[in-house]
């Protein structure tokens, strides 16, 4: 049993290290465009060391998949119940909108930042993992097809809603999603 412990103590550091790298990531790209954040600006923030950087990332593209990824998992996790037996994608589209207003500085920064391509496939490959465990209708609309819209629907949406500055609220912004993007999907079979 003792050799486990210094394995955890590792697994600990691991998920430490990698946490204190997201944060620092965001915090950097809240004040600043993302081209200007250097890895020793983002390890400086992270109170880690330069060579930890790499240990956990090959570069700042991938690290920035990683956040970008993990804001996607928690988007679908708020939204996916609404949906559940009774396609509520009004209320869906609900929580999708008050988790990035909530997270605006953050999703600006991803979707103006650079982080869109890598926002783009993870809401493809969510999709596609959430509607393997879907029983589908035959629809019209081929599921291949129906990922990649949603998901450049949404990026297009989303960036669009938060240049909008407030002009539009998240409640506009959830019937405009639903009805432009959700519910036709929904509708189509998938």
């Amino acid at each position: 049993m003792a050799s486990l412990s210094p394995l955890r103590r590792e697994d600990a550091r691991i998920t430490r290290s990698r946490r204190a790298l997201h944060a620092a990531l965001l915090a950097l790209i809240e004040t600043r465009p993302l081209e200007a954040v250097t890895i020793r600006a983002i390890t400086e923030a992270a109170g880690v060391g330069y060579a930890t950087f790499y240990r956990h990332y090959p570069t700042k593209a991938e690290l920035l998949n990683d956040v970008a990824a993990d804001q996607i998992r928690e988007l679908v996790g708020l939204s996916v119940p609404a949906l559940g037996t009774a396609h509520n994608t009004r209320e869906a589209c609900r929580a999708i909108l008050r988790y990035v207003d909530a997270q605006r500085p953050v999703w600006r920064a991803l979707l103006t930042g650079g982080a869109a391509r890598a926002i783009r496939a993870e809401i493809i490959a969510v999709s596609r993992e959430v509607t393997a465990a879907v029983p589908h209708r035959d629809g019209w609309l081929p599921t291949d097809l129906s990922h990649r819209f949603v998901a450049s629907a949404m990026v297009e949406l989303l960036s669009w809603w938060l240049e909008a500055d407030g002009r539009v609220d998240v409640e506009q912004g959830a019937e405009l999603l639903d009805r432009l993007i959700i519910a036709p999907v929904v509708a189509s079979g998938i």
